[in-house]
Order: C-alpha cells, then structure tokens, then sequence
C-alpha cells in the first residue's frame, strides 16, 4: 500500500501562468542548450534533442514552478511514468520496478 501524497491546491490562474512560462523557457537558448546532448535526465537515453520533452521535477500541480532549477528534458516515456511525482517518489518507484523485475 502506498502512501498518501500531500497535493496542494493549485489554482487554475496560477497553474497557467506557470504554464506560460515553461512554454517561454522552452523557446529559450539555454532550454536548446540543455536538450542539445539529446538525452533523458530521468533514464538517461539518448534520444535526440527533438525527441525530448520538458518535465518539472516538483511538478506544477504540486506546486512546483516553471524556473530553470526544476525544468528538465525527459523523453515521452519516462515524462508519462512519472506523471505527478516528486524527485523522491520517483525514485521510490524505480527503486520497487527494478526489484520487481530482478525477481
């Protein structure tokens, strides 16, 4: 049984305006910089540049902010899995698949 997550309540305004800030640190020089290696921060793939998507580490819905400190590329797949976890959820959450699958 997994634990309950604290989600704070994140306000629709809030969450856009964030939003539109993501959108504009992607079309920056150091979002092109950071993806320009092609690799997933998360699995550490390589899968090209434009293959890569921008995912928050603390994600916005959980009151996280579109600054460059939590902005990382992920490729799609991991971006999907990880959907609204923090940085040490996830890692719980490799942790109990790579022991499932060593099994």
């Amino acid at each position: 049984m997994s634990e309950p997550r604290f989600v704070p309540q994140v306000g629709a305004d809030e969450l856009r305006r964030e939003k539109v800030r993501a959108r504009e640190l992607r079309a920056s020089g150091w979002w092109k910089r950071r993806i320009a290696e092609g690799t997933c921060y998360y699995c550490r793939v390589r899968v090209g540049a434009r293959a890569l998507t921008a995912d928050h580490l603390v994600p916005l819905i959980r009151g996280g902010r579109s600054v460059r400190g939590n902005m990382v590329p992920s490729c799609k797949a991991c971006n999907n899995r990880k959907r609204a976890m923090l940085p040490w959820e996830w890692e719980e959450h490799v942790k109990r698949l790579n022991g499932a699958s060593e099994e």
